[in-house]
């Protein structure tokens, strides 16, 4: 009886049993099917459909007979965008050229979290060990597949070069794919931030030889933007954005169009970002310039939900009232509209304000802030005075404000906003009034005068009149500014030519005068860091030369050494010792001497610029 109860439970356990290992069975199939599917439709897509895929479990199969090993890596760099390269068997054969002519070499590198891919064919000289040693390096110890195949030809002219820059520009992509051949290398990447785009394309350019063509496609994540801000002006003539949001292409698209179509001049841009309130948002900003163009001129302020609608003087009463019902009735319901047709002209605000403006801000290009004007009372103009201090530096601001206890409601946020704002440029003016805020000035940041008119929309309010007149110079950008590799060895020996770093005799102890010396060299490494740097120890022939090698390589360490404990980032920085092993002058002479006891900074691949000195004492 025991037996009979318990057997229910058993079948219960039983057909379970078999019902999980059908469903296993039924999804192995599912994922097969579907890797088969998706990898066969990017096969014919590409035209390649003479390959036949097949799948075992996880595994996919590739079999087919290519016309030559460029045909047959296409095929296998097609499938790798569908499936893990690892999951991939190639089975695939390849017709014997009729010519005997040389196939196209090339590799196809892919890195993400997971590690680094090497697909592709190379020439049978190439030292395959030592190219997939180089990827290890750089692989943060995440696993490095070898898929690379080798035939016996010869190296086609500039392939080193290729690949040479190809595994460089891998250290500082951590999510890319990379497709090199003698001829062309094509980079696609993601990078953390619109910055670091920049940065990364302006560097792989300035870095890229002119053996090859190089292709860029590096794509960031969106700002998010907050407020979410467009304004408009149109002053009766011309029409600008002050700032520009959108949130799809497509939105985009549709509020360039109707800007200008509304008068729109100079470049028009529009940034693509998050935090954009409704879907609608294109559609809603299209309407308010349509407006704004046919009431005759204004400002078309939207932010976040509030839009504002403010009319030139000038504008006729009746025509503003209808146009701006039209808006109101026809904006999706979550936005909210708030209409200014103002009695004075907007032009003779700023006629108005001269010297005699109630705050006053000046930043010079040297970062020193003269400040004047009225404050409500003594703990606000302490508060101002700090609050300039916290962003210009406390030796920069100089402060000449004065007590008057007539200022308006609100005149504190729009002091500090409108300092907030000049922060954001390298030099330039804030005046401020009551009605009115004027700023101008010059930055290095494209961005700078749509980030500004965001902060006032938002500090102020969006019906708040303001005018913005920020020039956009190129030699203040931080991301263009950066040199080339050839200008940083450059600019590092042109100031170690200036003044040598000293070293106790015999010793490599840094002297303590060279402290300054060395905090000029940090600034300018800082400036370099993603450029792969050697600092080279140098000696004169007195002394023994194995001595005078390991002298040579201590100096270099200990110059590494020093930059490093100036929280400069060495990790593209190596040190190496020649001793007198490349004089620059006669070992004959003290002055010859002199000169050969040097630091030397070069690029890692030897190829620096002509070298200027550095060191003392041997």
């Amino acid at each position: 009886m025991k037996y009979i109860s318990s057997l229910p439970v058993a079948l219960t356990f039983f057909a379970a049993a078999i019902a999980c290992f059908g469903f296993a069975v039924y999804a192995a199939r599912v994922i097969e099917t579907r890797s088969v599917n998706s990898i066969t439709e990017v096969l014919a897509a590409e035209g390649l459909s003479w390959v036949d895929v097949s799948a075992d479990g996880m595994q996919v199969i590739l079999h087919g007979t290519a016309d030559d090993e460029v045909t047959r890596f296409r095929a296998m760099s097609a499938a790798s965008d569908v499936v893990d390269p690892s999951r991939i068997i190639d089975e695939m054969q390849v017709l014997e050229g009729a010519d005997g002519s040389a196939p196209r070499f090339s590799i196809e590198i892919l890195r993400n979290d997971g590690g680094i891919s090497l697909i592709g064919l190379i020439p049978a000289e190439v030292d395959r060990t030592d190219i997939v040693q180089r990827v290890r390096d750089i692989s943060d110890g995440t696993e490095v597949s070898d898929l690379l195949e080798i035939a016996d030809y010869a190296r086609p002219r500039g392939w080193e070069a290729a690949l040479d820059f190809a595994i460089d520009a891998l250290d500082a992509l951590p999510r890319s794919k990379i497709s090199v051949s003698s001829d062309r290398v094509a980079v696609t990447a993601i990078a953390d931030s619109p910055e670091l785009k920049r940065r990364l394309e302006n560097d792989l350019t300035a870095r890229a030889p002119t053996s090859f063509t190089l292709a860029l496609d590096i794509s960031a994540p969106r700002p998010v933007i907050t407020p979410f801000t467009l304004r408009m002006v149109d002053d009766g003539d011309t029409a600008r954005f002050d700032a520009c949001s959108a949130d799809t292409a497509e939105a985009r698209e549709q509020i360039l169009v109707a800007a200008i179509a509304a008068g729109l001049t100079g470049r028009a841009t529009c940034t693509l970002g998050l935090g954009s309130p409704t879907p609608d948002w294109g559609n809603a900003v299209a309407l308010g310039i349509g407006t704004l163009d046919r009431i005759g001129g204004g400002t078309i302020t939207f932010s976040d939900v509030d839009v504002t609608l403010i009319g030139l003087a000038d504008t006729a009463a009746e025509l503003f009232e209808r146009e701006a019902t039209e808006l109101e009735s026809a904006l999706p319901e979550i936005f909210t509209l708030h209409v200014v047709l103002p009695a004075v002209d907007a032009s003779k605000l700023i006629e108005g304000l001269d010297e005699d403006a109630d705050f006053i801000a000046r930043r010079a290009p040297d970062g020193a802030v003269q400040m004047r004007g009225k404050m409500s009372d003594e703990l606000t103009q302490r508060a101002t005075a700090s609050f300039a201090r916290a962003r210009f530096g406390i030796d920069k601001v100089a402060a000449s404000t004065r007590i008057d206890q007539a200022t308006p409601p609100g005149w504190t946020i729009r002091v500090l906003a409108s300092l907030e704002a000049l922060s954001l440029l390298n030099s330039g003016t804030v005046k401020v009034t009551p009605d009115f805020v004027d700023i101008t000035g010059v930055t290095g940041a494209e961005d700078a005068q749509a980030e500004i008119s965001r902060l006032l929309s938002d500090k102020l309010g969006a019906s708040a009149t303001y005018r913005l007149d920020i020039n956009y110079d190129e030699a203040l950008d931080p991301v263009l500014a950066v040199p080339t590799p050839d200008e940083c060895v450059s600019r590092i020996n042109a100031v170690l030519g200036d003044s040598k770093i000293a070293f106790a005799s015999g010793s490599p102890e840094i002297d303590p005068s060279a402290r300054e010396i060395l905090d000029r060299v940090a600034v300018l490494v800082a400036e370099c860091d993603t450029v792969q740097m050697e600092i080279g120890g140098h000696t004169d022939s007195q002394g023994g030369e194995d001595l005078n090698l390991g002298l040579s390589q201590s100096r270099a360490e200990a110059v590494l050494d020093a930059l490093l404990a100036r929280s400069v980032p060495t990790g593209s920085l190596t040190a190496r010792g020649y001793g007198e092993s490349a004089p620059i002058a006669s070992n004959e002479t003290d002055a010859g001497r002199e000169a050969n006891r040097r630091i030397e900074f070069t690029l890692a691949d030897g190829q620096a610029d002509t070298a200027e000195d550095g060191n003392e004492q041997n």
